[in-house]
């Protein structure tokens, strides 16, 4: 169906229709900023909902602690990823779908504007016909009414006797004249006539038919687009839909990994104090003239009393903590009037413990940062020795003379925290307490104490410990079932000369070797990277790679231009930063 040839006298309507074709565009464009102006509040919403009730970070260990405060956790990590996906929504649709639109809006007012030129310009050709033949007519109308005049006139002087013969001939002569300019006329109206006809015939068969035919291929256009528009829509919808269902699979995974029976076991390792229940009290003879002081008799402190009603019901203390409590619903309370003593011996015995190996393992992690900064210093002032024009190798020792200082700060505070701990292990346990290395958090701490002490620098000698260590002289006695059912996974503190088995549970991340020798293997993976260019490894320790392979990121760029990545093939080593893409994992974190 063509509208040049069905709707031939529609022209002004056409042009009405064409124009709401236009309003409808402007409006869906409308809808589209809309739309997608929901999505980005709804997301933003959602990221606001997260962050409010996300841990902060003095609370992210306690929320580790149990499985309720954990999986609640990974919930809002998965609904913060939702939102994600509706900013994804709101993305794609303004970059694909609305600018196609405008496009789309724009190339139709321009179609439309010189289809509307073309039409007025055929219309107007055609008027300017018509009025030439409408002109013509009325030439013709007015010459032959005055050669009818002039041919009456002519018959009456001829029948007029009184009239002379030149007067007669004078008006034949007249009569001639008018009916040539009649024929003129005739002949002139005639050709315009014909003239006409055929330019209205083009009109309607050949130029209106075109103008019509593009305005209806524009309108057809814009409604395919529409169409696929519509579909765009949907299928930017569709491919969040996988995503989305991977979010909600994570909450349902989520709420399976909360388990009561693990939660209650946290309490008890958490709260544990390590302290024998009392014996019974002894009845006190007053006729005896000697009376026992039993306030120590089986061993317990002399505050066990004081111990358990502060572990029990302490009721100002629980008042305090509860104005005071933070985290997932203020569940998590602190007190901070309450400063604890540096070898932390305000504590309980298994919390003391528990305290200085956290302590401890600070320490590590702040000295293995330290360490691999002075690696990264190391190489490039080797880099700028070799290459001078990169740099001044002189400019770094300053740096490296202040790292090494800091490493040994370190170290000295760590010998200090393990010398807590082996003095606390090496005390005597109370009478009816079975306390020796092998209760549940003395977990390898000589082995560690000899792992730190002997550390040593990438340049320097190893420094020697100022600690002494403690060993026992003879293997300890091993926990009977039930303690070891109550105190969990247990390592036995070993001679100098044995091997340390490590408690793979309680102990993750400690270091297996002296400081300077580092087990690569133990690098966590921190990201992923892509390389940018291809890069041939020259200096030990840096791995070759070649233009866009994928490989992990176990360590970031220190300062140094490096940064240390581990293959697919398991090989690891340092390439330079600018070579690198990097996308790290605590990026996609709340």
């Amino acid at each position: 169906m063509s509208w040049g040839t069905e709707l031939w006298d529609q022209y002004d309507t056409i042009a009405t229709h064409t124009q709401k074709g236009i309003d409808f565009c402007e409006r869906f464009t409308h809808f589209l900023k809309d739309r997608c102006s929901i999505e980005l509040k709804y997301a933003s919403e959602l990221k606001k909902l997260v962050k409010s009730y996300q841990p902060k970070k003095k609370e992210e260990e306690e929320y580790q602690q149990y499985s309720w405060a954990a999986r609640f956790w990974d919930v809002l990590k998965e609904l913060h990823d939702l939102a994600g996906q509706h900013e994804v929504i709101a993305e794609n649709t303004q970059g694909q779908v609305l600018k196609d639109v405008q496009s789309l809006i724009s190339e139709m007012k321009q179609q439309r504007r010189k289809d509307l030129q073309d039409g007025a310009k055929v219309q107007d050709q055609l008027k300017e016909s018509l009025a030439k033949l409408d002109k013509s007519r009325r030439n013709y109308e007015k010459a032959f009414k005055m050669a009818e005049k002039a041919t009456d006139d002519y018959r009456k002087a001829d029948a007029d006797i009184n009239l002379s013969r030149a007067e007669v001939e004078k008006t034949r002569n007249m009569m001639m004249i008018k009916n040539n300019q009649c024929d003129e006329s005739k002949n002139e109206y005639a050709a315009q006539l014909q003239q006409t006809n055929q330019h209205q015939r083009d009109h309607y068969t050949q130029q209106m038919p075109s103008v019509f035919q593009q305005m209806q291929s524009m309108e057809e256009n814009r409604i395919n687009k529409i169409k696929s528009m519509v579909k765009q829509i949907a299928d930017i919808e569709r491919s969040v839909v996988p995503i989305i269902n991977t979010c909600i699979d994570g909450m349902v995974k989520a709420s399976d990994g909360i388990s009561a029976e693990e939660d209650s076991k946290a309490v008890i390792d958490k709260y544990k104090s390590g302290f024998p229940i009392p014996a019974d009290i002894p009845f006190e003879d007053l006729s005896n003239s000697s009376v026992i002081d039993t306030s120590n008799a089986n061993g317990t402190p002399k505050n066990s009393l004081d111990n358990r009603k502060g572990t029990v019901s302490d009721k100002k203390k629980n008042r305090k903590d509860k104005k005071g409590g933070g985290g997932l619903f203020g569940i998590f309370t602190s007190s901070k009037g309450e400063e604890s003593k540096e070898d932390f011996s305000d504590l309980p015995p298994n919390q003391q413990r528990k305290a200085l190996n956290r302590k401890i393992d600070e320490f590590k992690k702040e000295i293995a940062r330290e360490t691999a900064e002075r690696e990264g210093m190391l190489k490039m002032k080797d880099v700028y020795v070799n290459n001078p024009a990169l740099g001044d190798p002189n400019a770094l020792e300053k740096k490296i003379e202040e790292n090494a200082q800091k490493i040994d700060s370190l170290q000295a505070e760590m010998r200090k925290y393990q010398g807590y701990l082996a003095n606390m292990d090496a005390k005597p346990s109370p009478v009816g307490q079975r306390r020796n290395s092998l209760s549940d958090d003395s977990i390898s701490q000589s082995s560690t104490n000899m792992e730190m002490s002997q550390t040593s620098l990438p340049g320097q000698p190893p420094v020697a410990a100022n600690e002494p260590e403690v060993y026992t002289d003879e293997w300890p006695e091993p926990p009977s079932d039930e303690e070891f059912e109550e105190e969990g996974t247990v390592e036995i503190r070993k001679k100098p000369d044995k091997k340390a088995i490590d408690d793979e549970e309680d102990h993750v991340g400690e270091f297996e070797h002296a400081e300077g020798d580092f087990d690569e293997e133990g690098f966590p993976v921190i990201g992923t990277c892509r390389a940018l260019y291809i890069y041939e490894a020259g200096n030990e320790g840096s791995v070759a790679m070649t233009e866009g392979e994928e490989m992990f990121v176990l360590e970031q760029d220190q300062g140094d231009g490096w940064t240390r990545v581990r293959k697919h093939d398991n090989s690891e080593g340092f390439v330079p930063t600018s070579y690198i893409q990097c996308h790290f994992y605590d990026q996609d974190e709340v």
